[in-house]
């Protein structure tokens, strides 16, 4: 259980360190693979003008980097905060073991990050979501589905 603090500690110090400066929120993220950091992230928004670059993010690609594989299996994450829709449906594709996070998503909306919204939007219909969604002819499109769907050569992920 210590090892575990650890970790999130050093996840918490990446929020601190990199919010001080001035590079995004308050948000940092450590991902393990037997009992060594093969990722680190923190949030860099405001740095790279990335709306996309929040921590477990950026820990995801780093890890996926430092380890050559596209998916996490064998590997906990760490992360100063519950995962935001996003990061939590890019966690769910990296496929990790575990998620271990401090603060909460009502502790984040407390200071301003509230991702309610988003979860509400996922809810409604697509003809009535805030951002239209607009469906078009998707006969072109299907014609690669079915050129990856005959792939003999693909790696499924």
């Amino acid at each position: 259980m210590d090892i575990d603090y650890k970790f999130m500690r050093e996840a918490i110090e990446l929020s601190r360190t990199h919010m001080e400066a001035g590079e995004g929120g308050p948000f940092g993220c450590v991902i393990v693979k037997d009992g060594m950091v093969v990722g680190r992230g923190w949030n860099s928004v405001l740095k790279g003008c990335d709306p996309t670059a929040h921590a477990e993010v950026m820990a995801i690609r780093d890890a996926c980097k430092h380890l050559n594989t596209f998916q996490l299996t064998g590997c906990d994450v760490y992360t100063s905060c519950e995962p935001c829709p996003m990061c939590l449906g890019a966690l769910y594709w990296a496929r990790p073991d575990r998620i271990f996070y401090a603060n909460n998503k009502a502790d984040a909306a407390n200071i301003g990050f509230d991702d309610s919204f988003i979860y509400d939007e996922m809810q409604q219909p697509m003809e009535q979501r805030k951002i239209p969604m607009i469906a078009m002819d998707n006969a072109e499109a299907l014609k690669v589905f079915k050129l990856w769907e005959d792939k003999k050569d693909k790696t499924n992920y």
